[in-house]
């Protein structure tokens, strides 16, 4: 009979680990390897030679050492957790940051268009008062449709339409006016149209249909880190800048306007009224001046 079962299972804790019952012969207790270091002990299982019908279970405690791969694994995945930690930290307090620069900043540019509002408003009431005519500011930059196929595209219309950027039909990119760019408006009259955007049509363009380019690819504007990783260099980190050196033309307007992505919009409503004509024959090519702003609506 065996003994010595329960004290030998309740002295070394064990209780509850699984007996699993294992082969044996007629002589007695036949013992199985043990799984190893660190592994669950098995159980033994043994027919009493003097009571056939009693069988017993007896359990035979193993070694708790952890294997070093294991131990090297846990902690290195507490220094992945502490890596992780501190940089979601430091991100929000990056975030934070960032939040009140561009609160400051918009209300900085607000105070700025209402300025150049009463200015222009201003101006216009002075040169009433003298009898004289009020001639605004010529445009600083222009943004241009296109509106035609390749049929009957010169190459070196075409080029110019890839310089632009120009690729597809209802394609348009915000395009600063010198006299380089003007002679080149001019070569690709017949297959675009053009003109000069106010404040409230060039925001809701780019909140509406503005995609960044980041490594190549078109990104959504969805969130101002997007516009800091690639123009934070020239001190744009959020939309509201973006916008800004768009309509004033700052400093880093090519590189503003190259991050934004050829705006893809929509046919306008009510279709076009004569493509091949210009839009001071009644048509739609060319420069529209103001115009653009109603057009461009039509658009989004």
């Amino acid at each position: 009979m065996c003994l010595g079962e329960a004290a030998y299972v309740e002295d070394h804790g064990v209780c509850g680990f699984r007996a699993t019952p294992l082969k044996y012969n007629y002589d007695g207790c036949v013992g199985s390897p043990l799984f190893g270091v660190g592994k669950e002990p098995r159980a033994n299982r043994c027919l009493n030679a003097s009571r056939p019908n009693v069988v017993c279970f007896f359990v035979i405690a193993t070694s708790s050492l952890v294997p070093e791969s294991i131990l090297k694994k846990r902690r290195t995945l507490e220094q992945v957790k502490a890596k992780r930690a501190a940089k979601a930290a430091a991100d929000r307090v990056h975030r934070k940051k960032v939040r009140q620069i561009a609160f400051k900043s918009a209300e900085k540019y607000i105070k700025e268009y209402r300025q150049l509002e009463k200015q222009a408003v201003t101006l216009r009431r002075q040169a009433k008062s003298t009898g004289n005519f009020y001639v605004p500011a010529e445009a600083k930059f222009a943004f241009v449709i296109r509106i035609r196929g390749i049929i009957g595209v010169s190459p070196k219309v075409r080029k110019i339409l890839q310089l632009l950027r120009l690729r597809q039909i209802q394609n348009g990119v915000f395009v600063k006016l010198n006299k380089a760019t003007i002679n080149m408006l001019r070569l690709v009259e017949p297959f675009v149209t053009y003109g000069y955007p106010n404040l409230k049509v060039t925001r809701e363009l780019i909140y509406k249909r503005g995609f960044g380019k980041v490594r190549g690819q078109r990104i959504p504007l969805t969130d101002n880190s997007v516009i800091e990783k690639s123009l934070g260099h020239v001190g744009i980190i959020c939309i509201e800048d973006l916008i800004h050196e768009i309509f004033t033309v700052g400093e880093h307007f090519k590189q503003a306007a190259n991050f934004l992505w050829p705006f893809q919009l929509s046919s306008p409503n009510g279709g076009y009224t004569k493509k091949l004509l210009h839009f001071a024959e009644g048509g739609d090519a060319g420069n529209r001046g103001a115009e653009i702003n109603k057009f461009i609506k039509q658009c989004l």
